[in-house]
């Protein structure tokens, strides 16, 4: 059987191109589509989440699969290669007319398969490696991981507006006001400056500074 792939972004933007491109690559092979799949749907979604997964998931020893170009497929190269590594195996024949891409059974082929498959677990492994450092990086600048329970998101909002919040406090605004104005609750602002704010004398008067600078507020 001979399928034609055909996906586009959006509603706004027309097949037509894509099924005059794949109809001309037959016909110049004196190939028949036996089917066409369309979709609208944007190419960062995994293949296998699209009507993409299911059909190459029915696909069998013998098929053919045309699309205009690779990138029709999926918009990341690790999960194009997973799809073109997938088909290989299944001896499912591949065509990418505008690319001028040809998978298949020949030698060419099974060297471009082992090739990509050897590149997607290169990427997976680097992947793997940033996010472990960049855990390890927020580990040792004190920046709790995971997910927050309760009020999280307001006090993260406290934190952010620190340097404003003690220029407030230090123009005589009440706590009460100021909870008001970032809707949060006391206890929530009371942990928000006992962590991030400490108190100096300024002559008579108490003045509010922020934890690990140096400004004047």
């Amino acid at each position: 059987m001979v399928i034609a792939y055909l996906r586009v972004s959006t509603g706004k933007q027309t097949l037509a191109n894509q099924q005059n491109e794949i109809s001309k690559f037959t016909d110049s092979r004196n190939m028949r589509v036996d089917r066409w799949v369309t979709e609208v749907v944007s190419g960062k979604k995994s293949g296998r989440e699209r009507k993409l997964g299911s059909l190459v998931r029915r696909m069998k020893k013998g098929d053919t699969l045309i699309v205009t170009e690779l990138s029709r497929l999926s918009r990341t190269l690790t999960d194009i290669m997973a799809i073109v590594c997938e088909l290989l195996k299944k001896e499912v024949r591949l065509y990418s007319t505008k690319d001028r891409y040809s998978f298949d059974d020949t030698i060419n082929s099974k060297v471009l398969c082992f090739a990509f498959g050897l590149v997607a677990e290169i990427e997976r492994n680097l992947i793997s490696l940033r996010t472990r450092e960049a855990l390890a990086l927020r580990r040792e600048q004190g920046i709790v991981l995971g997910r927050r329970k309760g009020s999280y998101t307001k006090l993260q909002q406290l934190i952010d507006d620190r340097v404003k919040i003690v220029r407030m406090m230090n123009c005589g605004k009440s706590i009460a006001a100021i909870c008001r104005e970032y809707d949060v609750a006391r206890n929530t602002f009371d942990r928000f400056r006992k962590q991030y704010t400490y108190v100096i004398m300024h002559g008579e008067r108490q003045r509010y500074r922020v934890n690990g600078t140096t400004k004047k507020e």
